[in-house]
């Protein structure tokens, strides 16, 4: 029987000490960033408009690391970067304002790690949620895992990712 996926709410207040998120597809089609994305490609596009986009985004991992909880993430990126990629750079300081650390890794760069079959989020090294995509970067439904080969799995992946990746600060797009 499929395990019931809980909402991104749910899994980050479930932490109690580290939330990491691995990040692999250089473009996503994400139904509530295209407007964002849009403003963003004609240049209208300020930091205020991400705010307001991501709003309770911002507000639930601020809240998860007030708790002490680290919360991390990485993204592995194709070079040259794609328009997403860009956006998402531009947003990172929000990201970074609400707590989150964050580093890229240039996939050329990630030669040698094993890498899992989809994104994930790790919650306090045992809690795994797949966040599964399309073809055309369309979310569909996730995949949640408990077993504690798969975490170790994806805990050594994330720590390869992060220990050769570039703080947000220092790579530039």
């Amino acid at each position: 029987m499929p395990q019931k996926v809980p909402s991104f709410a749910e899994l980050l207040s479930s932490a109690t000490r580290s939330a990491v998120h691995l990040e692999m597809r250089d473009t996503y089609a994400v139904a509530e960033e295209a407007e964002e994305l849009r403003l963003w490609r004609s240049g209208s596009w300020t930091l205020d408009d991400g705010r307001k986009a991501l709003g309770e985004w911002l507000d639930l991992v601020a809240e998860t690391v007030a708790r002490g909880v680290v919360v991390r993430r990485a993204r592995i990126v194709s070079e040259p970067v794609t328009d997403y990629i860009r956006y998402e750079h531009a947003l990172t300081p929000l990201n970074l304002e609400a707590g989150e650390e964050v580093r890229w890794l240039p996939r050329r760069r990630a030669a040698g790690i094993w890498l899992p079959h989809a994104d994930f989020w790790l919650i306090d090294d045992r809690v795994v949620r797949f966040n599964h995509f399309s073809g055309d970067g369309e979310a569909v439904e996730p995949e949640m895992s408990e077993d504690p080969h798969i975490a170790a799995t994806c805990f050594f992946a994330f720590a390869q990712v992060w220990e050769r990746g570039i703080p947000h600060g220092e790579y530039p797009v």
